[in-house]
């Protein structure tokens, strides 16, 4: 297993250099991703998209230190995934909203700058972490009224906006988001969306997302990286020259729609040529 960084790392990107994963399970030995080779840059909203078991979330746990390689490298702004982990340079916003349910919604949010202030005691390099004004945050992403609640007391939709604004409110600068919209029904997923959006244009957060959907990464998209079936292999990086800041009336304008059909060919292509 390798997972030092070059000297010559850049401290201003993210950089996945022939990043491989493969699970041994007795019997049954499993290669989950393959030579992964991404550079992206500082405030980059990135969306790794392809197949189901294409290894996009076990590529997303290896960026949060969650998941051991079993060879390549990892650097985050010149860290590795766990000097960035212990300096809780590193935000994870999860497919469930995994609320405490007897928190208020403003203190589930702001539990992660308590538990931080741990790390802040700690002996560490330059922190990036600029922690966010909790209350801010949920007026962006229009739960200032509920931030006394409990997460009994919200919907679904709303829980998981919740999650996204402690992400934010932690304060890390790079956030890793795991197909958070999957059990939303289709309203409210585009809802979210569009507040996701809203939020990460006043901040520009560089974030690594997850999704099935190919409107999904478009619509949110700096550049979307389609993944081969597994083996999971880096088929294409496809740029999202979609002009910024994004609204709903984008999604029913003809360079939209051009691009959701370009990414979905391009997968087809990567299943294609993988079979």
């Amino acid at each position: 297993m390798n997972t030092s960084l070059g000297a010559a790392a850049p401290t201003g990107a993210i950089v996945i250099d022939q990043v491989s994963k493969t699970f041994d399970r007795g019997d049954d030995v499993v290669r989950a991703l393959v030579d992964v080779n991404l550079t992206f840059q500082e405030g980059t909203f990135v969306t790794l998209f392809g197949p189901s078991g294409c290894g996009k979330t076990t590529l997303l746990r290896i960026l949060a230190g969650l998941e051991e390689m079993t060879a390549g490298t990892v650097s985050l702004f010149g860290e590795t995934p766990a000097q960035a982990a212990r300096a809780k340079n590193v935000a994870w916003v999860p497919q469930s909203a995994a609320l405490l349910p007897w928190l208020s919604i403003r203190s589930n949010i702001l539990l992660s700058q308590f538990v931080n202030r741990a790390a802040d005691r700690m002996p560490a390099g330059d922190r990036k972490r600029i922690p966010e004004d909790p209350d801010k945050v949920l007026a962006e992403l229009g739960l200032a009224d509920f931030a006394h609640a409990r997460p009994a007391q919200l919907s679904g939709g709303m829980r998981q906006r919740a999650a996204i604004a402690r992400g934010f409110v932690q304060g890390a600068p790079l956030m890793l988001m795991d197909e958070p919209f999957s059990a939303l029904d289709e309203l409210t997923r585009e809802a979210i969306r569009l507040r996701l959006l809203d939020v990460w244009e006043k901040n520009r957060k560089t974030v690594v997302f997850v999704t099935h959907s190919a409107p999904e990464a478009v619509l949110l998209s700096d550049k979307v990286v389609v993944m081969t079936p597994r083996p999971g292999r880096v088929h294409r990086v496809v740029d999202i020259d979609l002009p910024r800041p994004r609204s709903r009336a984008i999604l029913e304008s003809a360079a939209f729609i051009d691009k959701v059909r370009e990414v979905q060919s391009i997968l087809r292509e990567g299943w294609e040529a993988d079979e």
